[in-house]
């Protein structure tokens, strides 16, 4: 049973570390990002933060490496925007979900060619 203020806490986390990552990140390893979904334990302890990165695969990696070594001043900005008791914890992942898309389309458009 999802609780209707982890719901809200996750769209307010989505939108934060959105703005976040297009403003305040000064890391270079830190690529063209976006947040795609922020999953929520019931809890509002730990965040799965999941970014879709444009770019070769080692792109891919560098960009969740500095998303991860920046995680304390995302969690840091995230305190003073928010009126929260606690601030999740974030692990960020790599959303691979358009790869997938692609591939799938690439097999049904071979299917029908044939």
């Amino acid at each position: 049973m999802r609780f209707k203020r982890s719901e809200r806490v996750q769209e307010l986390l989505l939108k934060e570390i959105s703005a976040l990552i297009q403003k305040g990140l000064k890391d270079p390893r830190i690529g063209f990002a976006t947040v795609t979904t922020v999953e929520l334990t019931n809890n509002l302890k730990h965040a799965k933060v999941y970014i879709s990165v444009f770019g070769t695969e080692i792109e891919q990696c560098d960009t969740i490496t500095g998303l991860s070594s920046a995680s304390g001043f995302i969690r840091s900005s995230l305190g003073k925007n928010l009126n929260l008791r606690y601030i999740p914890v974030l692990e960020f992942i790599l959303d691979e979900t358009a790869k997938r898309v692609a591939r799938i389309n690439k097999i049904i458009n071979e299917l029908h060619s044939k």
